[in-house]
């Protein structure tokens, strides 16, 4: 079992950018994953926002499973009920506030990465002028 877990993961391992020539296609395509300064910004900021909402997944998962043990092992005590169910509750109502943040934060990273990428800064082509006798 151990082995059909470990063998995908090693003969993947072996896949990188530079031996697939993912590398040099960017490259030549003038997709290079070179950062600027404000992609740079905007990726680290993300990136931080991503890791603190993840932390915050954790610590909300643990709040489930304490209140789950609360209710549990209550024995029939209606305050450790009452205690466990309230705060199931507070958990439920974290749990929506941190998808809204993700949301929130997902649409307005993706909103300023688009507005500040070079092709959005150069705008769409103007058509040229007809110049001259056509039919």
């Amino acid at each position: 079992m151990t082995s059909l877990l470990v063998v995908p993961a090693m003969a993947s391992a072996q896949l990188t950018p530079e031996k697939t020539g993912l590398k040099a296609a960017a490259a030549e395509s003038g997709l290079d994953s070179g950062c600027s300064g404000a992609d740079c910004l905007a990726d680290v900021i993300g990136r931080a926002i991503n890791i603190v909402l993840g932390f915050l997944g954790i610590v909300l998962l643990c709040l489930f499973l304490y209140a789950g043990f609360l209710w549990m092992t209550a024995g029939g005590d209606e305050t450790k009920v009452k205690t466990a169910k309230q705060l199931l509750v507070n958990a439920v109502i974290g749990y929506f506030i941190i998808g809204a943040a993700y949301a929130l934060t997902n649409f307005v990273l993706t909103s300023l990465a688009t507005v500040t990428s070079p092709s959005a800064a150069t705008g769409p082509a103007e058509p040229e002028p007809d110049v001259g006798g056509g039919s």
